[in-house]
This record gives structure tokens, sequence and C-alpha cells, in this order.
């Protein structure tokens, strides 16, 4: 494609050079570039893509896009723009032909909730015979093309690769996860959306974002920026404070809530260990639930799934049956079966809002006790440990702490961050013979995330529930020596065929 070509989808400052060359991929990592490649200088949060113009001019570049006005590179084109990712998006877009252009597609960006309902859309899209792909935190698909999802959302040149190939194999929707980070940083503005949806907003990222504000306006870049005025739709979760905030500031936002003000909200709700029933009223008529979903928290997903199943025009009953289809999502509490009548689940959670939901939906199932295993990430927000650490105290009958992915940070400083809202809750900790023995509430630390699961099944009881929380669908930990395999899900199943021994 023609540089010409390229640049009239871009805010362009100023253009050195041949503008009609004919320009043969583009990359942000100068270590990819091949010879007649354009090379888009990103600012990052560790390195600065400007330093690396002249390696990218080695290996080829005849175009380089630049925030910062350079002296001539030679016969090498370059193009100075305001902002280089939103160039590469946008520039992207184009050179992949607008693939999202005639899809059906709905962003979906919020703190939790989003995996969820990704699934949900999914199932549903699929019943109207809307052919969906997804890009999301777990895997980016379409059929049985599953690549991995390094990013909830991918870098823009990469998102728009992907679903080029979706679309050339069939895909007629698209449905994305919309990470604040991918917001922040442009990845999705060459997206044509039809949809948008807000979750929620809850402390998350804040070594990013710095303050809540900012988190809130990343999130308002996709129904600002994004969402076309003439045709586009915002569906926004009115039961969070940010999502009662938003809609006011988008009128013609399509709300859901369990709020009968709501224009998405339930007429009659069952929520139990054998999922989530009942009946939804919508402007296009009542929608039958019959979900496999657990936990009540799942009932503010289904409303977002329905209110925005209903803003691309579904019916009813095509929203119903795949609701009903929707089966489960990897690692969002994931029953793990056992002979223990006891009730194990795997979950995600790792902030303080989505570890109190869990816990919650779970002590509303009425189990004889409640164990819950959880960590921190290192090398991320430090606030939120303290915050996760209280909530897994108050909520369980044994809390246990245990790493997560320390990534280069020592673990045990980690926990000793972790101590810090254990001890709001509880004066002492336990060692593992107490907590063995225990009748009351209490916490254990046990640093090993594999030995931590091995005492939680060892101590087991009929009728208690075992909440694994931190991981979820993830099959990696991430140490200060690399990366290594890790399910929780496998060493669950693995200590409990060797009966919790340690």
């Amino acid at each position: 494609m023609k540089l010409s070509q390229l640049l009239k989808s871009c805010s362009v400052q100023q253009v050195r050079g041949n503008v009609d060359l004919e320009v043969t991929g583009l990359h942000y990592d100068s270590r990819q570039i091949r010879h007649g490649d354009a090379f888009f200088a990103l600012r990052g949060v560790v390195s600065d893509g400007h330093n690396f113009i002249s390696s990218a001019i080695v290996n080829g570049a005849t175009v380089v896009f630049s925030e910062e006005s350079t002296e001539s590179l030679g016969s090498v084109t370059t193009v100075l723009v305001e902002n280089s990712r939103q160039a590469m998006a946008l520039a992207a877009a184009e050179f992949y032909g607008n693939p999202t252009k005639d899809m059906q597609v709905v962003g979906v960006t919020g703190t939790n909730g989003k995996t969820t309902i990704t699934y949900l859309l999914e199932a549903i899209l699929s019943r109207a015979d809307l052919s969906p792909a997804v890009v999301g935190t777990i895997n980016y698909r379409y059929g049985s093309d599953l690549r991995q999802a390094p990013h909830t959302t991918p870098e823009s040149h990469d998102l728009m690769k992907q679903v080029s190939d979706f679309r050339e194999s069939g895909a007629r929707s698209l449905v994305m996860e919309v990470s604040s980070h991918a917001l922040d940083q442009c990845r999705a503005d060459g997206v044509h959306f039809q949809v948008g949806v807000f979750t929620n907003l809850t402390p998350e990222h804040l070594d990013y974002h710095q303050d809540m504000e900012r988190y809130f306006t990343s999130k308002y870049h996709l129904f600002k920026e994004l969402l076309p005025r003439d045709n586009g739709r915002a569906v926004i979760n009115i039961d969070d404070a940010y999502g009662q905030r938003l809609a006011a500031m988008l009128p013609d936002a399509l709300t859901c809530g369990r709020n009968r003000e709501a224009d998405v909200y339930p007429v009659s709700l069952d929520v139990s260990l054998q999922g989530i029933n009942g009946q939804v009223a919508t402007p296009l008529g009542i929608v039958e639930i019959e979900s496999p979903l657990l936990g009540d928290f799942n009932v503010e997903n289904l409303l977002c799934a329905i209110g925005a199943a209903v803003a691309l025009d579904l019916s009813p009953q095509i929203i119903a049956a795949g609701l009903a289809a929707c089966a489960g999502v990897p690692g969002r509490l994931e029953l793990i079966k056992n002979d223990r009548e006891a009730v194990i689940l795997v979950d995600y959670a790792h902030t303080g809002d989505a570890l109190r939901r869990a816990i919650e939906a779970m002590q509303e199932l009425a189990p004889q006790r409640i164990l819950t295993i959880f960590g921190c990430g290192g090398d991320r927000d430090r606030s939120k440990r303290s915050v996760m650490a209280e909530v897994a105290a108050r909520g369980s009958n044994i809390a246990i702490a245990t790493s997560d992915n320390p990534r280069s940070e020592d673990p045990e400083q980690i926990l000793n961050d972790v101590r810090s809202g254990l001890v709001k809750v509880h004066e002492r900790e336990w060692s593992k013979v107490e907590a063995e023995r225990a009748e009351g509430e209490g916490y254990v630390v046990i640093p090993d995330r594999s030995e931590a699961i091995k005492f939680a099944v060892k101590i087991l009881r009929p009728g208690d529930l075992l909440l694994v929380a931190g991981k979820g669908h993830e099959d990696y930990q991430v140490l200060s020596s690399g990366r290594i395999h890790f399910d929780d899900r496998e060493e669950l199943r693995n200590a409990l065929q060797a009966g919790g021994q340690q």
C-alpha cells in the first residue's frame, strides 16, 4: 500500500520525503523491521521507541512515524505526528482494509466482568448466526482458530492483523475486551464500534493511571471518541457509581441494573448453586434467563450482555438461547469436581472488589466453612494488597495467603504487605497445625502456592467451600527467574488425587 494512502487516515503534522513509496509492513518493534516497512516510534512505560529509530532504519525501514521532529534521514521518509500510537492504530486499520468496518463490533470495558460478558455475547451472537470472533484476556479466537493473549487488548497493529485474519475466515462480528491501558494508548482507535459496554470501575491499575479520575477518563475514551455519534450505542451498568456518572454524561445510553429505573432490569431472579434463573425486562420484551453461571455478581454480567444484545436489535428468544448455551468461563468460578462433598472453585479475582464479590457470592450458598486461597502480584499496585487481604480475612473462615505472580519482587515482601491487611481482622497468624485443627476463624501464610493448595485440600471438610482466587485461567506463574507452568486447576486435581498429602 502506498504511504499516501496510509496518511489519509492519520493526523499528520509534517512529512519529509517520498509519500508515493510502497509500504510493505507496519511495525513498532525495530527488530521485526524488514526492507520497505514503516516503523512507529512508540513511547512506552519502560522504553521509548524513538531510541530505536536508527536500528529500524538499519533493518530496512523506509518510513518512520515519530512524535519528535528529526533531521533528514537520507532516503527514509519521516512522518511527524502528535501521537504515534494513534497514528499506528489508524494506519493499521487502513493497511488491513478496515476489517471491522462491516462487522458488528461490541467493546466491553470496566474493571470486572469483561471476560464473562464477552463469553456470553459470543454465545448470543453465535445463536444469531453472526459468526463472532473474540479478543480478550483468555485468548483471541474465531472458531477453531485460538491464539494466545499476551495482553487483554493487543497493540493496534497486532489487533488489526488478527481481526483481518478472522474476517477472512468468515467472522461477521467481533466482541472485544477493551482495557484501560489499551484505551489510554489508543490501541482500539481504528476499530469501528457499534456498541460500547461499561461494567464497573473499582481500584485497579493505579500504578499506571495514578488515580481513579484518570482511570475513569481512560474508560470514557471508548464512549466519547470511538463510538460513532450517528449509530453507536452505549450500554452502562448503573448499579455501579461510576456507571451512574457515565450514564449522566451519555443521555442516549441504554442502562442496565437491578433497579427498575434501568432500561434492562430483572423482573424475577433465583440465584443458587445450580445457576441463575429468572426474567429480565428489556425495551424489546422479556428475556428468560436459564444460566449455569454461579454467583450473584454474575447477574450484572448477564444484564450487561443482554443490554449489548438489545443494542444490536437481537430478539429476546435469540438472547435467551445464547445465555443458556454459555456453560461457563474458564477460570471464572470454575467448578473442580471432587469426592470430598465440598465445593471447590477457581476464580480470576485479583482485585479487592472482585474478591469481595466472589466471596459474597459464595456466602450466599451457605457452606459450612469458606476457605480462600489468594495472593497478590509483584511489580503491580501495592495499595491493593492490604485491601485484598482484609476482604479475604473478613469473608472467610480460613484465609490462606500465598504467592500469585511475584515477578521481580521478593515474595516474602509481598506477603508482608498482605499481612498488614490480615492483622486488621485477626490478632495473629496461625501455624499450619493451628489452622488444621481450628474451629474458629483466622489466617495462615504459605508462600509456595502449590503447598498452599495441597494444605487447603488436606483440611477440607464435607460441606466446605474452597475458593482459589487470583490466577483463574492462567496456566503459568511468573517468578524472578522467569515463567513456569502452573495451573491452579491442575494443582487442585493433583492434590485431590493424592489425598491432600504434603
